[in-house]
Parts: structure tokens; sequence; C-alpha cells
């Protein structure tokens, strides 16, 4: 932690690795998704935001927590874009708050290590879009869906952390996406992929009592996953309609293809 209540800006903390996600469903089919756990009124405001075809950092998003003094995990409403509890400023230095954090470090990183040890939460979705640098030089990029071999909505390994701004005294939650190395799928179009947990894992990883559950951090099995190439349009935020999945003929470049 720094003493003056800024973000630090170690080597590759805003480097998004995992930044876009869709959900297919209406609030109400999340949650029918995820009846382990609880609606709480803290989400209402979010009906209308769903579907989300093109999901991006900055937007707020029904995340499941689980509190120490309720029994069971519950939704609540987060913003993508973990702040700590002790930074003073919204976008310190200009630049905006990470959306990961690194499954090798977070457990021990100033930044993210109390959220990992009392603050874990499920992000649920039903894909994720990743970029393929088709010649290495960022300018030309293949963007592709990723998802679930068999169509069923997951939950990507998050943690979470109240703010509040010093200036209007309100207070945020907000959190960030763990990452992971690539599983073979991913690894042919990115070196890192975000930490998809199983069904069985969930309470776990939620449990206040499991203080370290580093052994969840791993890529998930690439034969249950599959992907496809989409059209560039879906590097706007505010192209968010059904068509953004529709695959694509890969750029002719894309060596994937």
């Amino acid at each position: 932690m720094r003493h003056d209540g800024r973000l630090p800006d170690p080597e590759g903390m805003n480097e998004t690795m995992c930044g876009r996600v869709y959900v297919k469903t209406t609030l109400d089919g999340m949650i029918a998704n995820f009846a382990m756990a609880q609606r709480s009124a803290d989400i209402a405001g979010l009906a209308n935001g769903f579907p989300r075809w093109n999901g991006a950092p900055g937007q707020d998003y029904p995340i499941i927590i689980q509190e120490p003094d309720v029994a069971a995990p519950i939704f609540v409403r987060a913003r993508w874009g973990f702040m700590p509890g002790w930074a003073r400023e919204a976008r310190p230095g200009g630049r905006p708050p990470p959306v990961n954090a690194r499954a090798e470090t977070v457990a021990t990183s100033g930044m993210f290590k109390n959220a990992y040890r009392y603050r874990r939460a499920l992000m649920p979705i039903d894909g994720y879009f990743e970029w393929r640098d088709i010649h290495g030089t960022g300018k030309n990029k293949q963007p592709y869906a990723i998802a679930m071999k068999d169509g069923s909505p997951f939950a990507l390994a998050a943690i979470w952390e109240s703010w509040r701004d010093p200036e209007t005294g309100l207070e945020t939650r907000t959190f960030a996406v763990l990452t992971c190395a690539p599983n073979e799928l991913m690894a042919t179009i990115h070196d890192r992929m975000p930490v998809i947990l199983h069904r069985k894992d969930y309470q776990r990883w939620l449990s206040p009592a499991e203080p370290d559950p580093r052994d969840l951090l791993k890529p998930f099995p690439a034969d249950l996953m599959t992907m496809w190439p989409i059209d560039r349009k879906v590097g706007s935020p505010k192209n968010n309609t059904p068509d953004i999945l529709d695959p694509v003929d890969p750029d002719p470049g894309d060596l994937f293809s």
C-alpha cells in the first residue's frame, strides 16, 4: 500500500487480460441459473441492463458474495474496476482502476490480498471475449467469443472491495476478475485467461472460512470450452446487440484460422 493513498502501478497492473463479457439472459434468468444465491434489493436497479451482449469495465454487474452474517450467498451490485478501501482518488494519475488480478500474486499483492482473504466473489456470465494479436504488433487483432461447449452459464473468480469517495461520501462496491495461465484452447490466441470455477467449487471459493483456496486458481479444462471468431465491432461497448456473437470468417492473416 502506498502511504499517499494512491493506487500503485506495477508492471502489468492495468493490462486488461479479461475485459469483456456477455450475459444472454435477463437478470431474473441469471438468478434462476445460479439458484445457490439469493436475490438482494441491491440489484433491483440492474434489471434494465440485461441481457448485456458486450459488457465492459466501468459498468455495474450482479456478482455473488458471501456475507459473514448471511446464511446463503447473495447477489449484490458491484462496479467492474477494483478500488481498495484506502484509495483516495477514483482515477489516480488518470489511470482506470484494475479490472484483473493475477492468480499468481493475488494472495500477496498489497492491493488485492485482503480482498482475496476476506471478500471473494463470483461473476456469472455466459461468455467472454478475447483478441488475438495476429502479427504481434498490436495493430491487427481478431476478436473471439469464448463460452462453454454446452452453452451453459458459468462463473468467473473475482474479489471485491467497498470504496468510499472522499468527495461525495458515496460508497461503491467494486471488483476485479482473477486471471491465470491459459489452457490449450486459449493459448492459441492469448497468454492469459480468466479463472473459471467449477460449480462444485462455488461455495468453497466464497467461504470466509477458507483463507487461501489457491488450488482453484488454475486453467479450466479446454475440452469443455469453445470459441469462434466474431466481428471487430465488439471493440466498442456501444455495440450491444445479439449479433455481436455471430461467427465470421477470421482475418486472412490470422494463422490460427
